[in-house]
């Protein structure tokens, strides 16, 4: 899930609290009202628009009040993750996720009780695993332990324990993608759900918070990921919509080898240089993906810095930008899809067979 529809419509429908009159250019899209023969002013129009969508996203009713905490067992103590304690890490947080099952079904939720149950299957390898409230959870796909190529995916808003078998969906396709291209290769997927993501609908998806208290953590779990698997691994990052957010604040000088952003909003950085890494910084954005019409700029309202500044997919931010089909916002990693061909081979570090937008 990314930044939300929602957000989006919210502006249509508020705009006129910010100006009173909009006009059409010739692509259908709003402009700020201006006299004949006058320069556009085009920045003071577009703080209005970030406006609306701050408006529309505190105005809004949510889909659904806020759940009430969900009981369970705090996350389990871990030996520091080395090739030796894999095995035990994944034991002990395959145990803590049934311990979450039985209370959820104890305190009546029977929805969060299966989640925790299927997390909870011997075949599943966490690494991580908190079942209170939405929720986290770090699942490996592979061997980790020997693969020289990783793959860290990180979603965006709207992802929790409820939602988090569609996440988990991405990282299956990749996985299989990577198996089909590659069946000779180390290669191993994790899916990072390792941060409270912000609602669709919601003021938190506009601004960087999440993205700055998640930041931190990403940056420890790559760190950890080279302690099992050695400085010679190969990381690349993937990130989706408001978790390219979160890629953007964790960035500099990380060691990873690919920083991919897919459906982006912004970074925060102004260019891919801002964004101080000496990964390969690629973007894509499918022609049927909604993120292409939200403003990809940043202003400070109300002594807070809403959006999220240069769109990654332009020429200005400077990344390597790839083909990602016809897919809307959703659809990165659908089997079949140009986006996934690509993901893989940026993963595989067949960078030259990577077929460019």
């Amino acid at each position: 899930m990314g930044l939300g529809r929602g957000v989006v419509e919210a502006c249509a429908e508020t705009g006129t609290a910010v100006a009173d009159s909009v006009e059409r250019g010739p692509t259908g899209e709003a402009e700020a009202p201006r006299a004949r023969n006058k320069p556009r002013r085009t920045g003071s129009w577009r703080r209005a628009l970030l406006a609306a969508l701050v408006i529309g996203a505190v105005v809004i009713p949510l889909s659904a009040a806020a759940r009430p905490e969900i009981p369970a067992p705090a996350p389990a103590a871990l030996a520091p993750l080395t090739p030796a304690t894999l095995d035990g890490t994944y034991a002990a947080n395959g145990a803590n996720a049934a311990e979450a099952s039985r209370m959820a079904a104890a305190d009546g939720d029977e929805r969060r009780a299966a989640t925790d149950r299927a997390m909870a299957d011997p075949a599943r390898h966490l690494l991580a695993y908190d079942g209170r409230g939405p929720g986290l959870a770090t699942e490996v796909l592979g061997d980790l332990a020997h693969a020289d190529r990783i793959a860290v995916l990180v979603p965006g808003s709207d992802t929790s324990l409820d939602t988090y078998d569609r996440f988990r969906a991405t990282a299956l396709n990749l996985r299989r993608q990577l198996t089909h291209d590659a069946p000779n290769s180390r290669t191993a997927v994790v899916s990072w759900l390792g941060y409270d993501t912000p609602r669709t609908v919601s003021t938190t998806v506009l601004t960087a918070g999440r993205a700055d208290q998640a930041a931190p953590h990403l940056r420890e779990f790559i760190r950890q990921l080279h302690g099992i698997t050695g400085r010679t691994a190969r990381i690349a990052l993937l990130c989706h919509s408001y978790g390219t957010v979160v890629c953007g604040r964790a960035a500099a000088g990380l060691d990873v080898s690919d920083l991919v952003l897919v459906g982006s909003p912004g970074t925060g950085a102004d260019s891919a240089a801002g964004l101080r890494t000496s990964a390969r910084v690629w973007a894509a954005r499918g022609a049927d993906d909604w993120v292409g019409d939200v403003p990809h700029v940043s202003a400070d309202l109300f002594g807070t810095t809403v959006g999220f500044g240069t769109d990654p997919v332009s020429p200005e931010f400077g990344a390597r930008v790839f083909a990602a089909g016809d897919g809307g916002h959703s659809d990165y990693f659908s089997p079949g899809s140009a986006s996934l061909a690509n993901l893989a081979r940026i993963v595989l570090g067949e960078t030259t067979e990577v077929t460019h937008a």
